[in-house]
């Protein structure tokens, strides 16, 4: 099996570890040098971290390639994941310069378009769709699977099964929505932690350890709902609705609110960020976090609670049968 990754940044680089380490040969096409330099590390990252999530052996890697075109990386692929900047002109420029015919899945990493918005004059709209990880890809299991209203059922589908083969979560989204489900929610965090260190209430670092030592570690194993069930004792949801419910009248949020990101705040969050990182390199975190996820994950895995259940439901089809992989 063949897939072609069009940009290898952070993302792309990610889906190139992914794909490659569950037995794909992989042809990347990014006309930047540094970021073929920075998709090195990003696999050599995933080689070291990945397996550590299983108790099986995954299949063997497949090849990696820089493709010096794109039509050179697309050629023969069974899946094409577009992973370049949040350009949508560039973005419909990629599309417009795959070759007609085939019938593999084209995949945008699109944190924020619609599928439908991406598909506007494309000849390829019938087997388009959104698949949105999360950083580090190779890691990080739920993926954003967006159909428009002319993505075929069976690319939807499809995809769907080859996600899963790659050790993955995907959720189909039930109707196509600016920022999809996740970055949603995120952007909702992001804005009042603005807020917060704009207005001088907390720093970067008192942030962050908000959120590592409050509700964090919380969410990792139960997420969002279920563990506001647990907040309302026996009585459950219905329980705590009632009590906590009346408070969303209350002016705690300025969701409705944006702070401008002028040089002002710019400046003194790059610099509180500084002095959280305490001289680490971007390698050294990245390092950090990883080993950090692999324990936490493995930790969940015991208990098949969380990502645990996804690493339980791979580990069972490595062991099964590991060669097979990378056939399907």
């Amino acid at each position: 099996m063949k897939a072609a990754v069009i940009g290898a940044g952070v993302i792309g680089g990610g889906w190139a570890a992914r794909f490659l380490l569950h037995g794909w040969d992989v042809a990347v096409f990014d006309p930047s040098v540094r970021a073929r330099r920075r998709l090195r590390t990003v696999v050599e990252a995933a080689r070291r971290s990945l397996p550590q999530l299983y108790d099986a052996s995954l299949p063997d890697a497949g090849r990696l390639s820089e493709a010096a075109s794109l039509d050179a990386a697309v050629n023969g692929a069974d899946w094409v994941q577009e992973s370049v900047s949040e350009d949508l002109a560039l973005k419909r420029r990629i599309y417009a310069e795959i070759p007609v015919g085939g019938d593999a899945p084209i995949a945008s990493s699109t944190s924020g378009f619609k599928p439908s918005v991406l598909a506007e004059g494309s000849i390829h709209a019938g087997r388009l769709l959104v698949c949105h990880p999360f950083n580090p890809v190779y890691l990080l299991p739920l993926v954003e699977v967006v159909p428009s209203g002319r993505t075929a059922a069976a690319i939807v589908d499809g995809a769907m099964g080859v996600l899963e083969s790659l050790g993955m979560r995907p959720l189909k989204v039930r109707r196509e929505i600016d920022a999809h489900i996740a970055d949603r929610l995120l952007e909702a965090v992001w804005r009042e932690a603005l807020w917060l260190v704009r207005d001088g209430i907390a720093t970067t670092g008192e942030i962050d350890a908000v959120i590592r030592c409050g509700f964090g570690p919380r969410w990792a194993q139960m997420g969002l709902f279920e563990s506001y069930r647990i907040a309302g004792g026996d009585a459950g949801m219905r329980h705590f609705l009632a009590q906590f419910g009346p408070a969303l009248q209350w002016p705690w949020s300025r969701l409705t609110d944006v702070p401008e990101l002028g040089d002002e705040l710019i400046e003194t969050i790059a610099r509180q960020s500084d002095e959280q990182a305490a001289g680490a390199s971007v390698r050294e975190l990245e390092q950090r976090r990883d080993d950090n996820l692999v324990a936490i994950f493995r930790a969940l895995k015991a208990r098949n609670q969380g990502v645990g259940e996804v690493l339980n439901r791979m580990e069972e089809r490595l062991a099964s049968n590991p060669v097979q992989l990378r056939r399907e």
